[in-house]
């Protein structure tokens, strides 16, 4: 549970300062070798945590401190998906190990979804403050009236 837990924990909080430094990064401002190393280095390491660790580390609680195996049913609360052949209505058998591993599936399926929402973080970050500024000329005064429909 412990080890699931900070995994998790560790996923998020590098999660959050990924976003956090989205928001100051300029748009193309260049980075220097060692802000490109960290930062690949920092994606990969966030990676590796929620697509690697965080998945394992639920399949190795749910199997050795919670006991999900392929052995003992799961009937639901209450007994209503109690299968056929234990004298239920469902026609099909669920397991422990079944609903651990969809779960799993479930993890990897909200960790890609989030990875996809971070790269569209970082991709359009700045572009609506970009977009809002009147144009300017060289001199740095708004070539447009500011409050006019022009």
């Amino acid at each position: 549970m412990v080890a699931f837990s900070l995994s998790i924990i560790v996923t998020l909080v590098g999660t959050a300062g990924i976003l956090a430094y989205a928001k100051r990064r300029p748009i193309g401002t260049p980075h220097t070798w060692g802000e490109a190393m960290f930062g690949s280095m920092f994606v990969f390491f966030l990676l590796f945590m929620a697509y690697g660790v965080v998945p394992h580390q639920w399949l190795t609680w749910a199997e050795n401190e919670l006991a999900w195996r392929s052995d003992k049913l799961f009937i639901g609360w209450g007994g209503f998906l109690k299968p056929q052949p234990a004298g239920g209505w469902n026609p099909l058998t669920i397991n422990y190990l079944h609903l651990e591993h969809i779960i799993a599936v479930v993890i990897y399926g909200v960790v890609l979804v989030g990875n996809v929402r971070l790269w569209k973080v970082w991709q359009t970050r700045g572009q609506k403050a970009a977009a809002a500024a009147p144009a300017r000329s060289a001199f740095g005064r708004p070539l447009v009236k500011e409050g006019s429909s022009l």
